[in-house]
C-alpha cells in the first residue's frame, strides 16, 4: 500500500507538471507563469536609486537619462538620432506590452494571442482598412527624410530593449497570455496612429440617420436633428472674419435625399440609442497676457479618453542640440504629443469632423470583380487578409476595395460594430497618405506662431483642436486636420456610390482651416463643441459634442482676471452642471408632489436644494443624471428605439430641452405604445417617480448611499479585460459627462497639464496611473490618488543633465 501511494503521488505530480506546462486551447500554460525563475515573481520591482551604465548597440554617442522621483526620464542626447533611440528604448522598458498589444489590435492580430474569441474584432479592423491605412501613412512618413530617420531611431531603440530581454524579464502580460514580444517595425508606429483615428475619428451615424429619414421624412429629420443647436458657443468666436477667398463648395445631387433612401438597401443591425451621441471629450484653453497674473499666457489641456492601466500617456523630456521639450508622449510613437518647450506650449482636443462616409456599392455580379460608378464598370481591388488564430487554423478573408474604400461588411454579414451598414464601402480619412508625425516633430521645436502654423499644415487625422500659447504673448486655437470639401450635410446620411456627385471633391485648404489668434476677449478654448458658427464657408459636420462644457469654460474665463496656474487647475476640476442649470428651471416647477411616496418627495427636496455641482458627496447629480436619462428615453424610445429592424438615434438633449421649453404640446411626448394620450407633464412626472424607485431599489432610502461618487464610480481598468488585480476600481470622484471635469464611469481626464509661459516655462501635470506598465512596480499607479484629488505635480523642466533638484534620483547612461 505504501508503494502504491508513492506511485500514485508520482503519477499525479507528473500529470500536474505536464498539465501546467501545456496550453489548453487559447488558455496559456500556467507552469511558466508560476515558475520562480521566469514567472510573475520576476516582475516585482523596487524603487531604483542607483546610477547605472547600460551597454546598448545602436547609439552614436553616450546618452544621459536623469530620472526624477516619479520615474519620469529626462533624456539628454548629443544628436537627434540618439534622442529618439533613447525614447524608444525607455518607452519599451516601461510599456512594451501595452505598445505591442495596441498595435496588434489595430492590425487585426489579437486572435494570435487570445484565440478565436477575438476573431470578429480582428476581421472588423481588417475590413475597415486599418492595416491598409497604416501602410499608406508609413509611405507618407518614410517619404520625408527627417521622419524616416526619427522612425528608424525610435524602432532601433525599442528593439535594443527587446533584444536584451530574457523570458524571465518579459512583462507579466506576456506570461499570462503565453506569448513573446516580436521585433518592432516602423509600421507599428503607423498602426498606433490608426488606432487613435479609430477611437477619435471612427464614429458615424449615417445608417441611423438614414433610417430616421426613411421613417419620418426630411422635414421631421431636419427639425429634430438640426445643423446647429439652440445653445452653443463655438470654438472660433462668432463674428470672427475669415481672411481668405473660399473655394467653391460642390453642389449636392438634385435628388440627394431620394438617393439616400434608395441607398438603404439593408437596414443593418441595432445599436443602443443612448450611445449614439456619447457625451465625452476633452478641454483646452489658453489665457492671454492681459488675463494672466504673470503677464504672459497660461495654457491648459486635459484630453478625456478611456481611463486605463497602463496609462495612455508616457511622460518624458527630450533634449538634444535641436530641441528641449517636455510632455505626454504616446507609447509606440516618437516625439511629445501634448507639451511645451522653452518658447511655446500646445495641447489638443478632438474636433469630431465627419470624415467617415458610407457608399452603397452596386456590383456587376456575385464575383465582385467590378462595380458601377459614373456610368461605367470599374475594377475592384482584392486584398487577402490572413488571420492567425491561436490553437486554430488560419482564417483567410478577402476585403474588396473600391475607389471609395473597402467594403466593410458583405451582404448577409452581421456587423461587429452595428452602426456600420452592410453592403457599403467606407470612405475614411484614415486611409489617406499622411505624415502626422512631422507635425509633432516641428511643434516640439516651435519658437513662435509661424512655426505653429507650419507644423499644423502636416497634420491629417484624427482632426484636433490645437491650442497654442507662447512667451511672445501670442495665443491661438485652430480646429485642424484634413477636412473633405463637401456640400452641406454630405455624409449625414448613407450615399449612393454609383453617383460621382457624392464623392469627396478634394479638401479644404490647410490655410483655410478655422483659426483665431489673440481674440479681443483674451482667451481661446475648446471642449469638442462646434468648431465655428454657420458663417464659416465650409462644412465640417452637423453634430459635435454637447455645448455645456464649452459654455461653462467660456463663462469662467470671461470673468477671470489675474489667472494663475492654480486657478486654471481649479477650472479643470470644475463640477458645475450647466445642463442642470439650463433644464431644472423648466422641469422642477412642473413636478407634482400629489401621489408621491415619501422617498420620492425626499428625492425631490434633495434635487431642489442641490447647488448644481457634480461633487462626489452630492445626491443631486445622481438624481438629475438618472432622471434626464429616463426622461429622454420616455420621450423618444417609442418612436426611435425600434430594435434591430430599423435602428435610429435619439435627438440630442439640446433639441429635447428646446421642445420641453417651447413646444409642450409636441406629439413626441405621447407614448405611442399605450392607448392614452400622454402629455409633457405626464411623461415628466412618471419618469421622475420611476427614477426615484429605481434608485431606492439600488441604494436604499434617500441618503449618503445616493452620493454621486459612489453611484457613478470610476474604474481605471487594465487593458486586459477581467484583470481586476491590475486595475483601480470604484474611485470616489466627482465630475460627469457634461461638466468640465468630465470624469465618468470609464472615461475622464487622461492627462492634465497647465503651463505658464515666460522667461522659463513653469508647468504642472499628471495622469491617472504611473510611468511603469508593470503592476509589480511602485510607479504603476502612484499618481492616481493625486489625480483623484484634482491636484497636479510640478513638471521638472531641466536645462542640462547637471541640473540639481532634490526630486532627481538617479542617472542612466546609454553607451
Amino acid at each position: 500500500m505504501r508503494y502504491f501511494k508513492a506511485i500514485l503521488l508520482s503519477v499525479l505530480t507528473i500529470t500536474l507538471v505536464w498539465a501546467l506546462n501545456r496550453p489548453w486551447g487559447s488558455v496559456p500554460a500556467f507552469g511558466p507563469l508560476l515558475s520562480p525563475f521566469a514567472g510573475f515573481w520576476q516582475n516585482a520591482e523596487s524603487d531604483q536609486t542607483k546610477d547605472e551604465e547600460v551597454n546598448v548597440t545602436g547609439t552614436r554617442a553616450p546618452v544621459t537619462v536623469v530620472f526624477d522621483d516619479l520615474a519620469i526620464p529626462h533624456v539628454f542626447a548629443q544628436n537627434d538620432y540618439d534622442l529618439y533611440f533613447a525614447q524608444g528604448y525607455l518607452t519599451a522598458r516601461d510599456r512594451l506590452w501595452q505598445m505591442e498589444f495596441q498595435t496588434h489590435a489595430a492590425a487585426g492580430r489579437v486572435s494570435e494571442i487570445v484565440g478565436e474569441r477575438a476573431l470578429e474584432l480582428d476581421r472588423f479592423n481588417r475590413h475597415l482598412g486599418m492595416g491598409y491605412g497604416a501602410e499608406q501613412t508609413l509611405k507618407g512618413m518614410e517619404s520625408d527624410p527627417t521622419t524616416r530617420e526619427v522612425l528608424a531611431a525610435y524602432t532601433a531603440g525599442i528593439n535594443a530593449w527587446i533584444d536584451q530581454l530574457t523570458p524571465a524579464q518579459y512583462p507579466i502580460e506576456y506570461k499570462l497570455l503565453g506569448y513573446a514580444p516580436e521585433p518592432w517595425t516602423p509600421l507599428k508606429c503607423a498602426l498606433l496612429l490608426k488606432q487613435m483615428s479609430s477611437t477619435l475619428a471612427g464614429g458615424a451615424d449615417d445608417l441611423l440617420m438614414t433610417n430616421v429619414l426613411r421613417k419620418y421624412g426630411a422635414a421631421v429629420t431636419f427639425d429634430l436633428f438640426p445643423d446647429y443647436p439652440t445653445r452653443e458657443d463655438p470654438i472660433i468666436p462668432p463674428g470672427t472674419k475669415w481672411d481668405f477667398k473660399a473655394l467653391p463648395v460642390p453642389a449636392p445631387p438634385k435628388d440627394s435625399l431620394l438617393t439616400n433612401l434608395i441607398a438603404l438597401s439593408a437596414p443593418g443591425f441595432g445599436v443602443s440609442p443612448s450611445r449614439a451621441n456619447p457625451e465625452i471629450g476633452s478641454n483646452n484653453w489658453a489665457v492671454g497676457a492681459q488675463k494672466s497674473a504673470t503677464g504672459h499666457p497660461i495654457l491648459a489641456n486635459d484630453p478625456h479618453l478611456t481611463l486605463s492601466l497602463p496609462s495612455i500617456w508616457y511622460q518624458i523630456q527630450l533634449v538634444s542640440p535641436t530641441v528641449n521639450t517636455y510632455g505626454a508622449s504616446l507609447p509606440g510613437a516618437p516625439n511629445v504629443i501634448i507639451g511645451f518647450n522653452k518658447s511655446v506650449a500646445w495641447g489638443v482636443t478632438n474636433v469630431g469632423a465627419d470624415v467617415l462616409d458610407f457608399y452603397a456599392i452596386r456590383f456587376k455580379d456575385a464575383s465582385k470583380q467590378q462595380y458601377w460608378h459614373d456610368n461605367q464598370w470599374k475594377s475592384v481591388r482584392r486584398r487577402l487578409e490572413t488571420i492567425r488564430v491561436k490553437g486554430k487554423p488560419d482564417v483567410v478573408d478577402t476585403v474588396y476595395y473600391t475607389h471609395h474604400g473597402p467594403l466593410v461588411y458583405e451582404t448577409g454579414a452581421k456587423p461587429f460594430r452595428p452602426s456600420i451598414p452592410v453592403g457599403y464601402a467606407a470612405r475614411w480619412i484614415a486611409h489617406e497618405q499622411s505624415n502626422d508625425m512631422l507635425c509633432f516633430y516641428k511643434l516640439n521645436r516651435a519658437e513662435n506662431f509661424a512655426d505653429y502654423r507650419e507644423a499644423l499644415a502636416y497634420y491629417v487625422a484624427p482632426a484636433q483642436n490645437f491650442v497654442y500659447a507662447d512667451k511672445n504673448n501670442d495665443i491661438a486655437i485652430s480646429p485642424n486636420g484634413r477636412f473633405p470639401l463637401k456640400w452641406k450635410n454630405q455624409g449625414k446620411f448613407l450615399m449612393d456610390g454609383t453617383n460621382p456627385a457624392n464623392d469627396w471633391h478634394g479638401y479644404i485648404p490647410a490655410d483655410q482651416n478655422p483659426l483665431v489668434k489673440n481674440p479681443p476677449r483674451g482667451f481661446v478654448s475648446s471642449a469638442n463643441q462646434f468648431s465655428t458658427d454657420p458663417s464659416y464657408p465650409y462644412y465640417i459636420n452637423w453634430q459635435f459634442a454637447p455645448s455645456e462644457r464649452g459654455r461653462r469654460i467660456n463663462q469662467r474665463l470671461t470673468v477671470m482676471k489675474g489667472a494663475t496656474i492654480d486657478s486654471l487647475r481649479m477650472l479643470q476640476n470644475d463640477n458645475y452642471n450647466l445642463r442642470a442649470s439650463d433644464a431644472l428651471p423648466t422641469l422642477l416647477p412642473r413636478l407634482s408632489e400629489k401621489g408621491m411616496s415619501e422617498q420620492q418627495r425626499n428625492a425631490l427636496q434633495a434635487l431642489r436644494q442641490w447647488q448644481r455641482s457634480n461633487d462626489a458627496g452630492e445626491i443631486g447629480p445622481t438624481i438629475f443624471t438618472e432622471w434626464t436619462a429616463q426622461l429622454t428615453k420616455a420621450i423618444w424610445a417609442d418612436e426611435f428605439d425600434t430594435g434591430d429592424t430599423l435602428p435610429m438615434r435619439f435627438p440630442a438633449f439640446d433639441r429635447t430641452l428646446t421642445m420641453m421649453q417651447r413646444d409642450t404640446g409636441a406629439r413626441w411626448f405621447d407614448n405611442t405604445k399605450t392607448p392614452a394620450r400622454e402629455r409633457f407633464s405626464d411623461v415628466l412626472n412618471e419618469s421622475f417617480r420611476a427614477t426615484c424607485d429605481t434608485l431606492v431599489k439600488k441604494h436604499g432610502p434617500v441618503g449618503t448611499s445616493w452620493n454621486w461618487g459612489q453611484h457613478k464610480g470610476t474604474d481605471i481598468r487594465h487593458l486586459l479585460p477581467g484583470v481586476d488585480a491590475f486595475s483601480a476600481l470604484d474611485l470616489d470622484v466627482g465630475g460627469g459627462a457634461v461638466v468640465v471635469n468630465a470624469t465618468n464611469e470609464r472615461t475622464g481626464p487622461s492627462w492634465r497639464m497647465v503651463v505658464a509661459l515666460g522667461d522659463q516655462p513653469k508647468a504642472y501635470g499628471l495622469y491617472p496611473g504611473g510611468q511603469s506598465g508593470n503592476p509589480g512596480s511602485p510607479h504603476y499607479q502612484n499618481m492616481i490618488e493625486t489625480w483623484r484629488l484634482g491636484k497636479l505635480n510640478e513638471l521638472l523642466y531641466l536645462q542640462s543633465a547637471q541640473d540639481k533638484n532634490p526630486r532627481l534620483k538617479r542617472t542612466m547612461t546609454l553607451k
